[in-house]
């Protein structure tokens, strides 16, 4: 088969590129390198199945030749990146999801969408069913990346009810592993990096608030099987173990080992969800998909990659 990975210079869409040309495809790699790196596919470019393109599909994006599957990544995906970018992340949800929806109705492909667990905002319910419709400030300084990917989901399924098209929406939880960037602004690679430099962590309010951590290769397995499923209603993708931010951090300061790091508080972003827990049910069900990877050897693996790049 031949895949389309827009994004795929960055952390989960590298990852997305190993396993499909791991699976026999053929990769076409789209990404602007807003916040990707070429770092991250490098050790893919000898391969003759690769092909990487740099172009930003928030504009017209063609492809020659056949296509299967697209798979639509792009978009910045952490706070410091979508609140230092408010209005490419809009229009990459927006603009880009309808250039990759055309896309993939034009070859027909079948299509992907990288939504994420950002839709249920600041959730009422938890753990977090695909059914609850989120609780969103929609003019807040989270607002423009909730909205896209909300508006991302929206034009999916109207591509799905009305051309047809093979459609697939993925919501993603907290992710983690190799690749990610130091700087992501992120709670696991900011305590890290923190840690590995001797620095105060930084733990935004009284570190009660929880998350649940994936690990990537978890993720991308995820991932592809809803891509070959036949279901196009949206499926959490995530570690259902949960965890407060202040136990992730006396986790990785115990990992570092002899780190001079303390903990400082600083006050709570506005917006930032207070618990954050997948209900994995339909990926068990329908995907036949669990999380295989638990956090002590995940975050083992993560902090090996970032000893390389500190």
């Amino acid at each position: 088969m031949r895949t389309v990975i827009t994004g795929g210079a960055g952390f989960v869409g590298s990852h997305l590129c190993e396993r499909f040309l791991a699976e026999g495809d053929e990769v076409v790699c789209v990404d602007n390198l807003l916040t990707g790196t070429l770092r991250n596919i490098d050790h893919l470019e000898a391969d003759p199945k690769f092909r990487f393109i740099e172009h930003n599909v928030s504009e017209a994006m063609e492809i020659d030749g056949p296509v299967d599957n697209v798979l639509h990544f792009a978009s910045p995906a952490s706070p410091a990146d979508y609140l230092a970018h408010p209005i490419p992340t809009l229009k990459v949800g927006s603009l880009g999801t309808h250039n990759a929806l055309g896309l993939a109705k034009a070859k027909d492909a079948r299509f992907l969408l990288a939504s994420t667990s950002e839709i249920y905002g600041d959730p009422d319910v938890h753990p977090q069913v695909e059914e609850y419709w989120g609780n969103v400030n929609t003019i807040g300084p989270r607002g423009c990346y909730d909205e896209a990917k909300r508006f991302a989901e929206a034009i999916t399924m109207a591509y799905h009810r009305y051309h047809g098209v093979k459609t697939r929406i993925v919501r993603i939880f907290n992710t983690y592993g190799p690749r990610m960037r130091l700087n992501d602004g992120r709670v696991l690679p900011n305590f890290m990096k923190q840690a590995l430099r001797g620095e105060p962590i930084t733990l935004y309010g009284n570190g009660d608030q929880t998350r649940s951590f994936c690990f990537v290769t978890d993720l991308v397995d995820g991932i592809y099987r809803l891509l070959r499923s036949d279901y196009a209603l949206p499926v959490n993708i995530g570690n259902p173990v949960e965890i407060t931010v202040s136990q992730l951090a006396e986790e990785i300061i115990a990992l570092v080992g002899g780190t001079t790091s303390t903990i400082v508080n600083e006050p709570l972003p506005q917006d930032d969800p207070k618990r954050r827990r997948p209900d994995i049910t339909k990926a068990q069900t329908i995907l036949g998909w669990n999380p295989v990877v638990d956090r002590a050897e995940g975050l083992k693996r993560t902090l090996e990659y970032f000893r390389t790049v500190v």
